[in-house]
């Protein structure tokens, strides 16, 4: 079983890496308009992947508990959103380099708000292969397990793109745009092995996790994602916004 979670957490990293994989499809740096396309396709993925990858397993989670399902999802959420407010101060503190205040604060915000998502997945997963672990009919339960690494894997495609596209495009090289896209999602098996030796009580917890992070993504998009990307009535970065929002709406719902 171990070997099973292993293989599993893995496959997820490995998405992440293959979405953050997109810049080199540049070989220059994109052209200036694109930046509203790529902070908007990560705008929409990041509302999408709050709600059905993350509120709505929140609630779900607490009322398996016997918790009322508002209570972990709002209390989270705020927290989550608070917790971001407090990081954007403590960044806009920090002395950055000569031209880069504003992708200096941005990309600390996204990498921390796509990154803080990341960890309630890693964690679900983990929990998973341990529910199957610890059942009399393992193989009945590391089928949808499985399952679940499957889906989370390729919701993570977009995600990695999300990060590394708009690093790319703020100039940030090819190579170092794809480490920090990969590295988005390295929390993932880290927190999924930790969640597999520590299912006990870690499994309470989740509902919180789960609507701290959407709190987390959703203040970024709000804050910095959707006022950098939008321009005009009905703009590039708009449509980018809603595409996003579907590609991710699409795979939450088909794989969840």
């Amino acid at each position: 079983m171990d070997y099973a979670v292993f293989c599993g957490l893995g496959f997820t990293f490995v998405m992440t890496c293959l979405g953050a994989a997109t810049v080199f499809f540049f070989l220059k740096k994109p052209p200036k308009g694109a930046e509203k396309i790529f902070l908007g396709f990560a705008a929409g993925v990041m509302i999408a992947a709050s709600v059905w990858s993350l509120l709505i397993p929140a609630i779900e989670a607490a009322d398996v508990l016997g918790k009322p399902g508002w209570l972990p999802a709002s209390v989270g959420f705020i927290v989550g959103s608070g917790f971001m407010y407090f990081l954007e101060g403590l960044i806009s503190r920090l002395r950055p380099r000569a031209g880069e205040s504003t992708f200096f604060k941005r990309t600390k915000l996204l990498l921390t708000a796509i990154t803080l998502h990341n960890i309630p997945e890693g964690m679900a997963v983990g929990l998973a292969f341990a529910l199957a672990a610890g059942s009399d009919d393992r193989t009945a339960l590391l089928a949808p397990a499985s399952a679940l690494a499957l889906g989370i894997g390729i919701q993570n495609i977009p995600e990695g793109a999300a990060v590394s596209l708009p690093l790319r495009q703020e100039g940030v090289g090819a190579w170092k745009a794809f480490i920090l896209g990969c590295l988005s999602g390295a929390v993932e098996p880290v927190l999924g092995i930790m969640s597999f030796w520590a299912a006990s009580w870690i499994a309470t917890i989740m509902p919180w996790v789960l609507s701290f992070s959407a709190g987390a993504m959703i203040y970024v998009v709000v804050d910095e994602l959707i006022p950098e990307a939008k321009g005009g009535r009905f703009s590039v970065g708009t449509i980018s916004t809603l595409a996003g929002f579907l590609i991710m709406m699409i795979l939450d719902v088909a794989l969840g």
